[in-house]
């Protein structure tokens, strides 16, 4: 697979060249250009972490759809053990963009179903581009009270553009499944995490998104539009995306501002993609420390701060 360079990240990009070239020149030639190299090194290192440091709300979105950032499966396979994939809605069939099954994390036998994207067209299409039909959520609800019934926390790593919007899937009545996700989230007698991973797209997001502890990743986005949809309605281009991205509030830091999130897990300079390992070591810590701490937690006292929390989103005071 092609790497692929964000527009901002070009300067970078560069300057990694000239630094190959440098070491090539050093390798062959048999010339010692170490002080050459560090100070390329230090350089790079100066501009990863000025641009990274300092990025709008649309670069971010950018991140979060870049081709080579780990998906559901990567992080299942980096942060969980012993997973058994488990298939099928009992209703209609099987949805492979929503895979899910029991898993173990840091000891914790858990079920845990999220979004899956695919790397090429083949996958993607397979996957339907991470944008899950009804049958899709339907499973997850099984999964859900399966977890409920054994006493397994559930985990949620949501990455996708939105529910897909076709007419199959409005035929089988995706907005009603949706709604009983998030109608059955609500009470769920078990602890409930989830994390947006990348993508965080409108109910097709929140239709796996009611928990106890919503988190997410530091360059993930959570919007009830897209930027480029937003732009289409508001400027009625999608050219103004970035302004759109900013004025939605949807990158991490804005929403744990708002309190809308409880939490973000930090990603490698440079994106989740530059050091999937890392991330994923990340991503186990936080789910680790969640669980174990919402294990503590009575079940009854665990709903009613579950509503408490969901209730208190949206009201204001003059």
């Amino acid at each position: 697979m092609s790497k692929q360079t964000l527009e901002f990240e070009k300067p970078i990009v560069e300057l990694e060249q000239k630094l190959d070239e440098l070491r090539q020149q050093s390798e062959g030639r048999d010339i010692d250009l170490g002080r050459e190299i560090r100070l390329m090194q230090e350089k790079i290192e100066a501009m990863r972490t000025q641009v990274y440091g300092n990025l709008s709300a649309w670069q971010r979105v950018q991140i979060s759809r870049h081709t080579a950032r780990p998906f559901f499966l990567d992080y299942v396979r980096m942060a969980f053990t012993d997973f058994i994939e488990l298939k099928g809605d009992r209703l209609f069939g099987d949805d492979p963009s929503m895979p899910g099954g029991l898993a173990t994390i840091d000891g914790v036998r858990c079920v845990v179903i999220g979004q899956q994207k695919g790397r090429d067209m083949k996958e993607n299409l397979h996957r339907n581009f991470g944008s899950p039909h009804p049958e899709g959520y339907r499973k997850a609800l099984r999964l859900m009270r399966m977890a409920e019934k054994f006493g397994f926390p559930f985990v949620a790593l949501i990455d996708t553009p939105g529910a897909y919007p076709g007419i199959g899937a409005e035929e089988r009545h995706i907005a009603e499944a949706i709604a009983v996700n998030i109608r059955d989230m609500m009470v769920l007698r078990t602890p409930v995490v989830s994390v947006v991973i990348g993508e965080g797209g409108s109910g097709g997001a929140l239709g796996i998104g009611v928990a106890d502890r919503v988190l997410m990743l530091e360059n993930s986005y959570y919007s009830v539009i897209s930027p480029e949809g937003c732009a289409a309605i508001l400027w009625k281009h999608r050219k103004h995306a970035p302004e759109a991205a900013e004025a939605l509030k949807l990158t991490a830091k804005d929403l744990q501002k708002m309190g809308l999130v409880d939490g973000v897990i930090p990603e490698p300079d440079g994106g989740a993609h530059v050091d999937p390992e890392k991330a994923a070591s990340n991503l186990r810590e936080a789910l680790s420390r969640e669980l174990k701490s919402l294990s503590k937690t009575p079940v009854e006292k665990l709903l009613a701060k579950r509503y408490e929390k969901f209730r208190a989103m949206g009201v204001f005071q003059e």
